[in-house]
């Protein structure tokens, strides 16, 4: 019955086109991968990129409902066991990489105010992005059009959320601008959770000569004495989801949290530059992109020297200023072949980072959450080169696609704390990545594909930074390596209605696991081998009288395929959800001045750690609401949301941390809360 309407669908909706896994222009529909294009919610404070990515399966981003720690997210169980920041899942913002040389990324730099639209890769053909690509996640932010224009948002809500948000756009001749500064604020959900993020942004667009384009970006975020609410016990958290963890061994205040007593908080200033050139030369092109950075953190974590092994000593508190750069080429070339056109992309990318990082103890006499003597001090630097390899061969009802990336990854390690020890080292990983994809056209409504690919996990420098409870730099460590298979279909019933569903399996040698984590420090070990078998499902359709609807479904079975240690064969991966799911039903007034929409949000229960024999956090479903005004005087614009999240009043475990020593694995999500939010912009 499904294929016969599929069959006899005749009408095609206007594309979506994206560039991410083929790096050339594409409709989503004849890319043989799993792909979703996302866009910023009018009802949403635009703080966390978690709001725009519920709808995508596959993919699992949970707030924290820290801010000192990142987002948590994963793509088909990838960067699920992230103790902060995002690994396992490549971040790149306006063709420039969000993450890191060594894979970590951070989230927090994108900047959602002025995005357009979020590409999100699943699958084989994220290997062609290299190290730590077990998914991609593209921002790309608007450009400058138009007359000048400058706008203002405000927004309020529950547990103290404010945010201010100014921006200005325009184009003058060949350049386009936007501006945009911002600050946000929380006092959080959870005790000693409290925030403050300032954000600043701009982008030129200059197109001096014929089929050339010029984009210069800049951003910075600034955030000053973030705290660490910590992660707690069961017991606490059934007590009261919003507490902190007492410290059992203060004997002085024998009510006081770990966090209180170490004042646990992070501080964090990043700035970074880039440009991106691309030159088009008929149907070929020459892409070039290069930038820069600046990232300083300063972080008081739970512990002192007292609690440490002898052989590590390197101090709660972490501070680090790191610099980095990188540059990306690429030449496209389009040429016949046998009837087709075969599109080729050669070039090569190139990272570095190179940080100076000290530990100290967090603790002078009696008061704790300080900084004290120097316990680390050492240079590491991170390089990778990567050469790759892309080809697309299209004629009728075929495509055909391939590609081979060659990762190298150089790691160093000069340290000049040499009282408890010498940690100077290197390591070098490499590893060649092919992606193969083939790509069927049944009918203009329907295409079915395949596409399997080699993938490759170095270690992050923050994996490879302790070993064991007390150890030094971990030099065993080895990389994870994976094959990925997939088959999916993509159709679109009739002008109003797509449909997209894949079926895909990964197997992983050498998985990087937990071995240790406690108070804010985590050790890693090689974990053997793996295995993720699952399916993905989304739906977007238009209904009568200005209705809409969209969901998206995903089952993942994650397991330890080889046990060890104490974990046996057939363990889920900790972090991971069985399923999970999202649905939303929206109207839009036909002019467009008022919109509401309800959505669903559930996920099943999740392991906290590799055993599975603790407490999992358990499986929820959640129900938000809002509702939209806009209006249109003259040249000014402005718009009014309201947004009730939680609408149940639902107490749930929002993420865990995977592995926590001391059982403290659960961080609680916000009950029922509110948000409102007004605009105004002007025209000139």
């Amino acid at each position: 019955m499904l294929l016969t309407a599929l069959l006899a669908a005749a009408a095609v909706e206007a594309p979506v086109v994206i560039i991410s896994g083929t790096r050339t222009e594409r409709a989503s529909f004849d890319v043989p991968a799993s792909i979703d294009v996302a866009k910023p919610d009018d009802s949403q404070p635009r703080v966390n990129v978690s709001e725009a990515l519920a709808a995508v399966p596959g993919l699992v981003v949970q707030n924290r409902q820290n801010y000192a720690q990142d987002l948590q997210i994963s793509s088909r169980g990838f960067g699920a066991r992230s103790a902060f920041g995002v690994r396992g899942v490549h971040l790149v913002t306006d063709g420039i990489p969000a993450s890191m040389p060594d894979g970590q990324g951070q989230a927090a730099t994108f900047n959602l105010d002025m995005a357009e639209r979020i590409e999100v890769l699943r699958g084989p053909y994220s290997a062609i992005y290299g190290n730590h690509a077990g998914g991609v996640i593209q921002l790309f932010t608007k450009e400058g059009e138009g007359a000048p224009s400058v706008e203002l948002n405000v927004v309020g809500g529950s547990y103290g959320t404010r945010k201010t948000d100014l921006n200005a756009q325009g184009k003058q001749g060949n350049i386009g601008y936007v501006l945009d500064a911002s600050r946000f604020d929380t006092d959080g959900y959870r005790a000693h959770s409290a925030a403050t993020r300032d954000q600043a942004y701009a982008k030129l667009t200059l197109t001096p000569i014929d089929g050339a384009k010029l984009n210069i970006v800049a951003n910075a975020l600034r955030q000053d004495d973030t705290q660490d609410a910590l992660g707690v016990t069961w017991a606490t958290y059934q007590r009261d989801p919003r507490a902190g963890e007492i410290d059992s061994s203060d004997t002085q205040s024998p009510k006081r949290t770990l966090a209180d007593r170490y004042n646990t908080r992070k501080s964090i200033d990043h700035k970074q530059i880039g440009a991106t050139w691309e030159q088009r030369f008929d149907d070929d092109r020459l892409r070039i992109s290069a930038y820069g950075g600046n990232r300083e953190v300063i972080q008081y974590q739970s512990f002192s020297k007292a609690f440490q092994a002898p052989a590590s000593h390197s101090g709660g508190v972490v501070d680090f200023a790191r610099d980095f750069s990188g540059a990306d080429i690429n030449w496209s070339h389009v040429a016949p072949l046998a009837g087709g056109k075969l599109t080729t992309t050669a070039g090569f990318e190139y990272g570095r980072s190179n940080d100076t990082r000290r530990g100290y103890e967090n603790f002078i006499g009696a008061d704790f959450g300080v900084k004290g003597t120097l316990r680390r001090d050492e240079e590491d630097k991170v390089s990778n080169l990567d050469p790759y390899l892309q080809t697309e061969w299209d004629a009728g009802a075929w495509q055909l696609s391939g590609g081979l990336r060659h990762s190298r990854v150089k790691i160093s390690v000069d340290d000049r704390f040499l009282s408890n020890g010498n940690d100077s080292g290197s390591l070098s990983y490499s590893h060649t990545t092919p992606v193969l994809g083939v790509l069927y056209r049944v009918t203009p409504q329907l295409n079915v594909y395949a596409s399997a690919a080699r993938g490759f996990e170095a270690p992050t420098l923050n994996e490879l930074f302790y070993s064991g409870t007390g150890g030094g730099f971990n030099f065993r460590l080895q990389p994870a390596t994976s094959t990925h298979v997939e088959t999916g279909v993509k159709a679109k019933l009739d002008e109003d209605t797509r449909i997209n569903a894949a079926l895909f399996q990964v197997k992983t040698s050498d998985e990087l696991v937990v071995d240790n984590a406690s108070g804010g420090r985590t050790s890693y070990r090689n974990g053997g081998k793996t295995l993720r078998q699952g399916a993905e499902l989304s739906l977007e359709t238009s209904l009568r009288h200005g209705f809409s609807a969209r969901a998206a479904l995903t089952t993942l079975r994650a397991v330890y395929d080889q046990g060890y240690g104490n974990v046996l064969k057939g363990s889920r991966l900790p972090g991971v959800p069985n399923a999970n799911a999202y649905a939303e039903l929206a109207w839009r007034e036909s002019t467009g001045r008022w919109s509401a929409a309800l959505e669903g949000v559930a996920s099943s229960k999740v392991y906290a750690e590799d055993s599975n024999t603790d407490q999992p956090a358990p499986g929820y479903g959640l129900l938000n609401a809002h509702i939209t005004a806009h209006q249109q005087w003259g040249g000014w614009r402005f718009k009014q949301f309201a947004r009730l999240n939680n609408l149940l009043d639902k107490n749930y475990v929002g993420s865990v941390i995977v592995g926590d020593a001391n059982k403290r694995y659960y961080e609680a999500a916000p009950r029922r809360g509110w948000l409102l939010g007004a605009s105004g912009a002007y025209q000139f």
